[in-house]
């Protein structure tokens, strides 16, 4: 019986057509497979990355008889599993809040580097919330970088001993600067100006060792000690700066300060509390009649103005406001223990050093200006 059957099959060698049908059911496929000790893939964990088209079409559509001709071989690879998820969260799709705070802690130099990472992260490295306050101290800011960093959103800006390059603002928007130490920087006069036009916020500004405008900015402390003006410039400085005033620093200016200076000074700024002239060899005691109108003055300092002499500073014991005198190098000991004991209710000589507008006491570590800590510094000294 069996032999029969078995002759009833065509030999590859016969004349009997290559052509013959398939005619198997799908529900035996599982039968034959489980009795080879072979399970079935479940369908939905399947991929169809590696299958071709034309099998995946096949495979969805009804099963029909086909006519397979021979020597027609396909070789298909066999379908992987799916991949598990793997751990962890993508960049991608962290938050721009979480983003932000990680930024939060990054020095000025790896924070640079992340805004060249793509446009989002570009956005976000220059968000205002991380540039609040900038220490470029001893630097060299090449042209374009202050332009591109103050817009940031600095409130806080603290550059001394740096050579500052253009700024090349790119827009007319006023800056949020509100305290600025540009100290002993090495700046051009228009460059200078194109910086402080637009810090409409100001409220403390050093400018010790520059060569400043004609232009000075509405400031409540101001500290324009020891720049290399000519007697031109300091009348444009008197001549200019605000009423609104309360603190003023003009030391150093030797021949150049004039007694009509102080008495321009005083009609322009009437709230002054703290004046200091020291240094400037040209003050007279003619120069006290216009401290008298000074109604709010409590801080005089006329240190070496070498033409007051000792016994008319008694003269300012009638300035009912008066609290602190500094007349360093024009008393002497002797000299000090009576005026001392001639106005009692007045310190005279307790510091050699003033704080109008000075941002930074302390030692060279300190990265603080006005008691605010600045965050972004760079690490090592470098050109920007």
């Amino acid at each position: 019986m069996h032999r029969k059957h078995l002759q009833e099959i065509p030999s590859s060698g016969s004349n009997v057509s290559s052509g013959f049908a398939w005619d198997w059911e799908s529900g035996r496929t599982a039968e034959l497979l489980s009795g080879m000790g072979v399970s079935v893939l479940r369908k939905e964990r399947l991929g169809s990355e590696n299958t071709p088209q034309e099998l995946l079409v096949a495979a969805c559509s009804p099963h029909k008889k086909q006519k397979v001709k021979e020597k027609d071989f396909v070789i298909v690879r066999r379908p992987r599993l799916l991949r598990e998820a793997e751990p962890g969260v993508s960049w991608d799709a962290l938050p721009d809040e979480l983003l932000l705070a990680i930024f939060a802690y990054l020095p000025l130099n790896d924070l640079l580097k992340v805004s060249m990472i793509c446009k989002r992260w570009h956005c976000l490295s220059f968000d205002e919330f991380l540039w609040q306050t900038l220490d470029l101290t001893c630097r060299n800011l090449l042209p374009g970088v202050i332009g591109q960093l103050l817009p940031a959103g600095v409130t806080v800006f603290r550059c001394p001993r740096s050579s500052i390059g253009n700024p090349q603002f790119k827009t007319m928007k006023p800056l949020r600067v509100q305290h600025m130490d540009l100290s002993n920087c090495t700046v051009s006069v228009p460059d200078l100006q194109s910086i402080l036009c637009r810090c409409e916020r100001l409220e403390n500004l050093s400018l010790e060792g520059l060569v400043l405008s004609d232009d000075i900015l509405r400031l409540e402390e101001l500290n324009l000690s020891w720049c290399d003006f000519t007697a031109t410039h300091v009348k444009a400085a008197v001549n200019h700066v605000t009423s609104k005033v309360t603190q003023l620093n003009l030391s150093g200016y030797r021949q150049n300060l004039q007694i009509s200076d102080v008495k321009t000074l005083v009609e322009r700024c009437p709230s002054l509390v703290h004046l200091d002239l020291s240094d400037s060899v040209m003050l007279k005691p003619e120069c006290f009649q216009y401290f008298h109108q000074l109604i709010f003055l409590q801080h005089l300092c006329l240190s070496r103005c070498y033409q007051i002499s000792p016994a008319a500073l008694v003269e300012l014991g009638e300035i009912p406001t008066l609290k602190t005198l500094q007349v360093f190098g024009i008393v002497t000991d002797s000299s000090l223990q009576l005026l001392r004991e001639t106005l009692p209710d007045m310190k005279i000589n307790c510091s050699h050093f003033t704080t109008i507008a000075r941002p930074t006491v302390g030692t060279k570590k300190n990265h603080e200006i006005w008691g605010i800590k600045c965050r972004l510094t760079l690490r090592t000294p470098s050109s920007l």
